[in-house]
């Protein structure tokens, strides 16, 4: 038994073999189905929400999941975050030479779990083999279709003044997570990721607060990005006040020994919200109810457009700017 990647397994019988018996049986696919060139489905009715995107953080592995899970969720939340339903997932994987077997299993196996926990169709894909030093492990790149039903218009072009701005829990903990199993960090070592696929939480939101305007995953940039890309899209301000902001304990100790600011961590199971002043009570408390949502705050609000985007009260009484990163504090976080 071979137990890494070969560069004979990118085609011919080795690729059939990699095929047959390691992927598809661990993706949950028939290895005695057919092998077609697309995957043909019926689309329920509405409108479609398509999306793609790519995964190559390192470490594979992390306290609260790994690259695997993680492509599922991150490709998910994109869909959720435009009020679409999740339908069907591509997976295509490109492996380096020496990948251990196990962990390539791992991945797959955490994947397809995390596929049919939600309920989404991995419907397509493909599978190529890279020299040693090419791929680092395993990059993942994933396309997503899910369907929006009929009457729902969430865009980060809709913030209007008096909306109200909502977290969907404690921030930073992806960021942080990865950093410590990256780096070693022991004083960091109780971060564990938020990683988890949120559209079930959004359902909720959407049921409490159908007129919700915008929703955005607090990704990359964390949500410093995130606040300045709806103030910019939606010709706004956005207030915000700092006490008011979920910070766990073990990313806020973390960020002061590191210098950061937990606004610009990344996260992968968190959203921003806006919406109508009028439903952000009815908002919160559907997300606190959830299980994803228990830590959800209101941190502030939409105003007319300023000569900044995204401000923030202070703790001590005073306000700053809340800038965009300058660039990626965390690199390879997803």
């Amino acid at each position: 038994m071979i137990s890494t990647i070969q560069l004979s397994h990118g085609s011919g019988r080795g690729l059939d073999e990699l095929l047959q018996g390691i992927i598809l049986p661990e993706l949950g696919a028939d290895p005695a189905a057919p092998l077609e060139d697309a995957a043909v489905f019926s689309l329920p009715k509405g409108r479609v929400a398509f999306t793609a995107d790519s995964f190559v953080v390192q470490p594979l592995e992390f306290p609260g999941g790994n690259i695997g899970k993680l492509s599922v969720c991150g490709t998910v939340n994109d869909l959720a975050m435009r009020g679409a339903v999740p339908l069907a997932l591509s997976v295509s994987l490109i492996l380096e030479e020496g990948l251990d077997i196990e962990l390539l299993r791992r991945v797959l196996r955490s994947l397809a779990d995390e596929a049919k926990g939600v309920g989404v169709l991995i419907s397509c894909g493909d599978t190529k083999v890279v020299d040693r030093g090419k791929a680092d492990g395993i990059f993942i790149t994933t396309s997503g279709i899910g369907i929006v039903p009929e009457g729902r218009d969430i865009s980060v072009a809709n913030a209007m003044p008096d909306d109200r701005v909502l977290v969907s829990g404690p921030i930073g903990l992806h960021g942080i997570a990865i950093l410590a199993a990256r780096k070693g960090l022991n004083f960091a070592s109780q971060a564990v990721s938020d990683c988890a696929c949120l559209h079930t939480l959004v359902e909720a939101l959407l049921a409490a607060a159908p007129h919700t305007r915008c929703l955005r995953d607090a990704t990359r940039g964390g949500c410093a990005a995130v606040l300045n890309e709806i103030a910019q899209a939606s010709a706004a301000t956005i207030s915000i006040s700092q006490d008011a902001v979920p910070v766990p304990p073990e990313v806020a100790s973390a960020a002061g020994f590191l210098g950061l600011d937990p606004l610009d961590i990344a996260n992968e199971g968190r959203f921003i919200a806006i919406v109508p002043e009028k439903e952000a009570d009815a908002a919160l408390s559907a997300l606190r109810s959830h299980e994803l949502g228990r830590g959800a705050e209101i941190i502030g609000s939409v105003e007319k457009k300023g000569r900044f985007p995204v401000l923030m009260k202070t703790i001590i009484g005073g306000t700053r700017v809340v800038d965009v990163p300058a660039g990626e504090l965390l690199p390879r976080i997803c």
